[in-house]
């Protein structure tokens, strides 16, 4: 009886095992047959899908990091699908980011040691073979000086994308992707080292904030709390929702700067600078006006202003919550607040549009023809 009782038991927790086991397999192996049968989707929820696509999105970014480091573009290429002009498209972009990041490691005389992105789908359907998503990709780099190899200086960039990726074997290809570029104003890739460059940047050295505003420090804080998809993952990497994001509209780069000044610096509003109901000013809006009102109001005063080799060395000057303006054929079309500094006391700064956390304040801004203002907050 009792070796009877026993053999039951042992049916029973075999059953159970199996059934698990098969629950496991019926949940992880879907994707192999997605191209087989459509219909297979529809036993899943949106939620069960996306957490699957996250995971194999996080694979192929993590490929695709890599060949940027590595700057392999054969493993590059392998990873989009060029049959279609999209993917075509998609792929050359990638290529002429990798040939930038590069390009501009060799003018601060750094390396890229490593890149890594986290991934949020934030909605998916269903496209032909494979899907159509929406994405928030929050990037980490890391770089050293070559002469301090053993200092690792980090900054964060966030940005949304669509995809479109169908399944390749056991992996995934891109056939599609659009995604505002940080990099896209430096693509060019004009010529934009010189041994001076390097010499300048090699020899700074970190300045001693200890002593900052308290003005300032609070506005730093605003700042890296709110810079979204480029913030740390404990902030959520959202915007404040107190405020309306305006990148549809034009960009929210100048709005940002204004937030970080009255919510964190404390400056007063007034009847030209103004923020009230969700709408705002144009100068509390607009890069080009924003900039006009914070010089010409006596609450900031321009350190520099002209070319990158011109203002370089007036660059170190720069104080976590001062900003730069970015101007492009006579008008200011990109406001970045300063952040901090990094090993060699480089500017880093925080921005929306393409959202930027701790990064180095030319990065993506290196074209001919760009014209800089350096400016000094009066807080």
């Amino acid at each position: 009886m009792i070796i009877l009782m026993s053999i039951k038991k042992l049916v029973r927790i075999l059953v159970t095992l199996i059934a698990i086991l098969l629950a496991i397999f019926l949940s992880f192996s879907w994707y192999f047959n997605w191209f087989s049968s459509h219909e297979m989707a529809a036993v899943f929820s949106s939620e069960e899908i996306n957490l699957m696509l996250t995971e194999e999105i996080h694979q192929l970014l993590h490929l695709r990091n890599q060949t940027l480091l590595e700057k392999n573009t054969a493993a590059l290429s392998s990873l989009y699908n060029q049959k279609l002009r999209n993917g075509v498209w998609a792929y050359e972009h990638e290529l002429k980011k990798m040939k930038y990041l590069h390009k501009w490691s060799e003018k601060q005389a750094v390396t890229f040691k490593d890149i890594d992105s986290d991934v949020i789908v934030r909605y998916s359907k269903p496209k032909g073979e494979g899907f159509t998503v929406g994405l928030l990709v929050s990037t980490e780099y890391q770089y050293s000086y070559n002469d301090t190899p053993e200092v690792t200086d980090i900054f964060r960039i966030g940005t949304y994308h669509t995809l479109d990726l169908i399944p390749n074997g056991d992996s995934w290809v891109i056939t599609k992707e659009w995604y505002a570029d940080p990099f896209a104003d430096s693509l060019h890739l004009d010529e934009m080292t010189t041994e001076v460059m390097k010499k300048i940047i090699t020899s700074g050295q970190p300045k001693d904030l200890s002593d900052l505003n308290e003005r300032r420090v609070k506005a730093l804080e605003y700042i890296d709390q709110y810079c979204g998809a480029a913030s740390l993952p404990e902030f959520g990497f959202k915007y404040n929702p107190k405020y309306g994001n305006f990148n549809a509209q034009g960009g929210n780069c100048a709005n940002f700067a204004s937030q970080m000044l009255f919510e964190g610096g404390g400056f007063r509003k007034n009847r030209t600078w103004n923020y009230e109901k969700g709408e705002g000013s144009k100068a509390w809006l607009n890069a080009n006006a924003f900039n006009d009102y914070m010089l010409n109001s006596g609450r900031a005063s321009r350190i520099a202003y002209g070319s990158y080799d011109q203002i370089l060395k007036a660059s170190f000057k720069l104080l976590p919550g001062d900003y730069v303006a970015y101007e492009k054929k006579g008008k200011v079309t990109h406001i970045s607040v300063v952040s901090g500094q990094d090993s060699k006391g480089y500017a880093l700064v925080n921005s929306h549009n393409s959202d930027r956390y701790r990064v180095p304040w030319d990065l993506g801004w290196n074209n001919k023809g760009i014209k800089f203002h350096l400016v000094r907050v009066h807080y």
